[in-house]
């Protein structure tokens, strides 16, 4: 999704509704004080108007609830964002993520009328043409689409998930006005420009894009299908492309018990351990094998099938990894085995980017320490998805950023991990994952591969060689027309420009405000006409605007907190 980085008139007039409704659900939650940081008093006031000045009670709730009730109060882009943020350890404390886990994505359903309708113009004729009935009440209902069981013309079962009327829209403008936040937090406040708060809203976007076109949703299902066709332990709802849309999707319909309903499965006779094995070990194929991966496991996307067959819905949101990611994890992975700090380092500066190189002996130190903390630990005490969370967390203390698909690869670890711990407390992930490290970090070394890698260095090289002149010579051609720029940035100079600014504007004000009185004196003086009780009534003006000017200017002293 390409959000549209709209001007000021755009974001303080356009979406003024949506835009107040949000800064009072914040006031209302006790986050008045980060809107006046990002400097947009001018909503402040209206959302005080609206929701007064929040709520006493729920300000004696922890930080972390609070955002998460702040969150699921705000709708559908604000859960599915809390959400994603939930995978960000580089960002937020294990307190607030651990609140975000919480954010539930249920909402009433609507009406089937409109699924009709949906339906008719989505597929360009009536339901009936293509389905020989859809149950009018919803299997399922979020934020984004809710799903109907239904049977096609020939009588096959299928799922079919419509999309929300107007859920586009709504995203869209949400998205606007969270970018606008955001490059308000980037640039207003401290130590937050090293984490792109923009640049966490553009992910947002991409990802929320993704979810909302169902056709590309189908194509990740027919992917992972055909990655997994030769294994029996693996369901993917089949696609029926005769019935989906960007905005429906129709599927085949599978009826199973939810991965989380452990008491079910144990009444029913599965086996436990095998499904938590089996759990694993599609991770490790999916991440370490197809570098495809279900970003999101949880529970309800898991179900389980007779013969103890696991079946991956909902695969809108997937993880993507090439050979040199894959290879990443396994450095990280054989630096903590081996409690091998320079190692671990380097894995983690490959996995992430920077403004300024880190100080490498600081970053070592922090790595021995946190394998002193965790490498003692007795095997069924170690929580390797959130050891790996914690890990990631390093980087905000050395001012990293972390990219995406490592966090998404930890999610989906560490939400693995916890669902087989609950199938078999035994259950040991890095036992799964060895032996797929092992063979990942062995394809190194095979003569094979390392033909490959020579050609491939050679051919950047060659390339590199053959575009060194031309590059070169359009260097100097630049240079000869004067059209060769050096751009520099100046980095941590906003407060003062501000305080200039704000110094220079004062300055300004008191000078007319000065020339009014000046000029108001000198009328008065020489009686210039019209008069009132003797005294030029422009004369009066200009005092009345003068004193109201100063009125101004000391109230905007005084809210400042400074003379």
């Amino acid at each position: 999704m390409i959000i549209r980085k709209i001007g000021l008139i755009g974001r303080t007039y356009r979406h003024v509704e949506r835009y107040a409704e949000i800064l009072g659900v914040l006031i209302k939650y006790g986050f008045d004080d980060l809107i006046h940081k990002v400097k947009i008093e001018q909503y402040l006031d209206f959302g005080r108007r609206v929701f007064g000045k929040g709520d006493e009670k729920l300000k004696s709730l922890s930080t972390p609830e609070r955002i998460r009730m702040a969150f699921q109060e705000l709708g559908p882009s604000f859960i599915k964002l809390g959400q994603l943020l939930s995978t960000r350890a580089d960002i937020l404390p294990p307190d607030v993520i651990e609140e975000l886990v919480k954010l539930r994505d249920e909402v009433p359903p609507f009406p089937f009328e409109e699924v009709e309708r949906i339906l008719r113009m989505e597929l360009k004729g009536k339901p009936a043409e293509f389905f020989q009935h859809i149950d009018p009440m919803p299997v399922a209902a979020a934020s984004i689409a809710q799903v109907h069981r239904g049977s096609l013309l020939d009588g096959e079962d299928v799922a079919v998930k419509i999309q929300r009327p107007g859920i586009r829209r709504i995203i869209e403008v949400d998205m606007e006005i969270l970018f606008h936040l955001a490059t308000l937090v980037e640039k207003h406040v401290s130590g937050w420009d090293i984490q792109r708060p923009t640049k966490v809203v553009e992910e947002f976007g991409r990802a929320m894009g993704k979810e909302l076109d169902f056709f590309l949703e189908a194509a990740n299902m027919e992917r992972f299908a055909a990655e997994f066709l030769d294994d029996p332990t693996v369901c993917v709802p089949k696609v029926y492309r005769e019935a989906t849309t960007e905005r429906v999707l129709t599927m085949e319909y599978v009826k199973g018990i939810k991965s989380s309903s452990i008491q079910q499965l144990k009444a029913e006779g599965y086996d436990l351990r095998l499904i938590a094995d089996r759990g694993a070990d599609l991770l490790m194929k999916q991440v370490f094998v197809h570098g495809f991966f279900h970003a999101d496991p949880h529970p309800g996307n898991l179900v389980i099938l007779p013969d103890n067959v696991i079946c991956f819905l909902d695969l809108g949101n997937m993880g993507r990894l090439d050979r040199e990611g894959r290879e990443n994890i396994v450095d990280l992975v054989m630096g903590i085995v081996k409690r091998d700090p320079p190692a671990l380092a380097d894995a983690l500066l490959r996995m992430t980017s920077w403004e300024e190189e880190p100080d490498r002996p600081s970053l070592e130190r922090d790595a021995s320490e946190f394998m002193d903390r965790h490498s003692f630990r007795p095997l069924k005490e170690l929580n390797v998805g959130k050891m790996l969370d914690q890990f990631f967390g390093l980087a905000v203390r050395h001012r990293l950023r972390v990219h995406p698909d490592f966090l998404l690869f930890v999610k989906a670890l560490s939400t693995i991990e916890s669902l087989g711990r609950e199938l078999d407390p035994d259950f040991d992930v890095m036992r799964k994952a060895a032996p797929f490290v092992e063979q990942i970090h062995k394809e190194r070394f095979y003569p094979r591969r390392i033909i490959e890698d020579m050609v491939g260095s050679s051919s950047e090289m060659m390339h590199l060689m053959r575009s060194l002149p031309k590059d070169i010579q359009a260097l100097f051609r630049q240079a000869r027309r004067g059209r060769l720029k050096l751009e520099f940035e100046h980095l941590g100079l906003e407060p003062l420009l501000r305080t200039l600014e704000r110094f220079s504007s004062r300055l300004s004000f008191a000078v007319i405000l000065g020339s009014l009185v000046i000029g108001s004196s000198l009328i008065i003086h020489s009686g210039i006409p019209p008069r009132w009780h003797d005294i030029p009534i422009i004369g009066l003006a200009g005092y009345l605007v003068a004193a109201i000017m100063g009125f101004w200017l000391l109230i905007s002293i005084l809210r400042r907190g400074r003379m």
